[in-house]
């Protein structure tokens, strides 16, 4: 068997930054122990596969980190519709998939992607001495989504967080992502933060939109724009690699911008 596959670059204009994401293009779907084993064989942290729809520009998506599925993955889906919109549907302005977390759009803008995701608003958590352990540092506060959201009051403290991995994956969340306003070396943006998923087989993700889909409506409440109209904020992940993103949101949707860059086009045989 030989399968069409990429690597891209998300959230980023240039090659070797940003979060890279295989993007494996399919006829049909294959069994997911076979899907699991690419996505291990590529060792990123998500692997996209697509299938094309009966409909026009609409795909089925699922996304695998190298342990297992996902049910949302932003820079995976940037870098898929790159893929889709520069190498196969090049006249295109938009691409639709199919996916776990419903129908999910990418279009083009003058200058990045846009991508339509679901809202993911955190509920307050009380702060345990688990949280503090696994983090190494006591956070100012704890909510949950999907993932544990932890606050704290500068973004050098997210920067120099050192989490102990393994006590992070015996919490039950799928992942642990630590936030802090765009204060001290991080001022030009309005909030920065650092994702770990462990239990995914992801120590740290470079850059991970899924996780905006919770922030940006934490930050927005947390920092009044749902009041004052303003709606869109910049966004840093400080992690080894980093990168930044523009996001918007309303009370039901999270609008995410990004670019993408293609590094790699070649086959899978097996």
């Amino acid at each position: 068997m030989r399968l069409k596959q990429f690597q891209v670059d998300a959230f980023t204009c240039r090659p070797f930054s940003g979060n890279p994401a295989a993007v494996c293009m399919l006829e049909r779907w294959l069994s997911d122990d076979l899907l699991l084993a690419i996505a291990a064989e590529n060792n990123l942290s998500e692997t996209a596969f697509l299938v094309p729809r009966p409909a026009p520009r609409e795909w089925d998506l699922r996304w695998f980190t190298p342990r297992a599925e996902v049910d949302l993955c932003g820079h995976a889906t940037l870098a898929s519709a790159h893929v889709l919109l520069t190498e196969f549907e090049t006249r295109a302005q938009h691409v639709d998939f199919k996916t776990r977390s419903g129908m999910l759009r990418t279009s083009r803008t003058e200058s990045a992607y846009r991508m339509d995701f679901p809202s993911r608003p955190p509920v307050p958590i009380a702060l345990t001495d688990e949280i503090v352990q696994a983090l190494g540092a006591r956070p100012l506060d704890a909510w949950k989504a999907r993932d544990l959201i932890v606050r704290f009051e500068q973004a050098s403290q997210v920067r120099t967080l050192r989490p102990d991995l393994r006590a992070v994956e015996a919490l039950d969340y799928f992942a642990l992502c630590a936030t802090a306003p765009g204060t001290d070396a991080d001022a030009a943006v309005d909030f920065v933060s650092r994702f770990f998923a462990p239990r995914a087989g992801v120590p740290e993700d470079p850059v991970t939109g899924s996780a905006h889909c919770e922030l940006a409506p934490y930050w927005r409440e947390r920092l009044g724009r749902a009041k004052d109209g303003s709606l869109r904020f910049r966004a840093r992940q400080i992690g080894p690699r980093g990168g930044e993103l523009a996001c918007e949101c309303d009370d039901r949707r999270v609008y995410l911008y990004g670019q993408a860059v293609t590094v790699l086009r070649g086959e899978l045989v097996f």
